[in-house]
Order: C-alpha cells, then sequence, then structure tokens
C-alpha cells in the first residue's frame, strides 16, 4: 500500500535562510533543528515527496512565503560535529548523532505573502498547531487542508 503523502510547515528566519535562498540553490539541507519533537518529526516521520510550507519565522511580518519538498530522508546533522559552526552540539557523536537534517528543494515562492495575521483569522485554519498558543516549534505537521488553504492564500498553484 502507497504512504499517504504528508505536510509540513517549516520555519526559518528570512535573514538567515530566505524562500529566495531557496529559489536561488534549488535544493538545501535543512540543518541546525535543535528541537528533540522537531528532530523526530524530521528522522521519523518526513518521506521524500511530502510538501512543505515554507515559513518565515521573526520577521516583520511573519508568514508563509512559500512551498518547497522534502528531497530526501533524514541524515546526521553535520553541523552538530563542527566545533566553527553556531549549531554545534558536542555531545552529538558520529558514531551515535543527537540531530538530523532532511534536503528540501524549492517548488514555488508565492505570488502573495501569506502574513501570520491572516492565517490566524482564516477560521479553517483555527485549529492548525502554528495558531495555537506556546506553540514554537520550527517544524511541524499540517493537514493537506491547512496546507491548500495557505497556498490559496498565497494565490499559488500547487
Amino acid at each position: 500500500m502507497a504512504r499517504k503523502k504528508q505536510y509540513w510547515l517549516m520555519k526559518s528566519e528570512p535573514d538567515e535562510y530566505s524562500i529566495d535562498d531557496l529559489e536561488k540553490d534549488g535544493t538545501a539541507h535543512w540543518d541546525g533543528v535543535r528541537n528533540y519533537q522537531a528532530r523526530n518529526f524530521m528522522r521519523d516521520q518526513m518521506k521524500i515527496g511530502d510538501k512543505v510550507i515554507f515559513y518565515h519565522s521573526n520577521a516583520k511580518p511573519s508568514g508563509a512565503a512559500g512551498i518547497a519538498e522534502v528531497a530526501s530522508e533524514a541524515y546526521p546533522d553535520f553541523t552538530a560535529f563542527d566545533p566553527n559552526d553556531k549549531h554545534f552540539d558536542p555531545k552529538s557523536k558520529k558514531d551515535k548523532p543527537t540531530w538530523y537534517m532532511v534536503d528540501v528543494k524549492f517548488v514555488k515562492k508565492f505570488d502573495r505573502f501569506v502574513p501570520l495575521s491572516e492565517i490566524k483569522e482564516n477560521p479553517k485554519l483555527q485549529n492548525m498547531k502554528l495558531v495555537q498558543r506556546g506553540n514554537r516549534l520550527s517544524v511541524m505537521p499540517i493537514t493537506k487542508e491547512e496546507f491548500d488553504e495557505i497556498v490559496k492564500m498565497g494565490k499559488a498553484k500547487k
């Protein structure tokens, strides 16, 4: 039986790595995730072909910028092993890695940026994890309906 495609929202600060950077690069590794729950989503649940809302966080305004796609299975996040990298974790070892990442590839930049304020105002998105108080995960699952609604708000063709 074929696996059902999953949908995700992945946050990046645009001054660190933006949808424009991903468009330029084509594909990039999603490194530096240092939250166990977000890591588990990437390591245990993400599969090649899953769709992603690329979200700009800690921006003015924050919001959905476009669509990406998971382009690899999870593999050890090598930035954790580099003492010169800001994501270095001395407890993570190459033979027993703590942190994982996936590759994501650019699909489409939204015709219109979708600010968080509009996402919060949309009744179809009221149960989305993104708008729940206290939810600050950088990687989170979303439903197909939530994905489709944000794509519609961004006026992008899937």
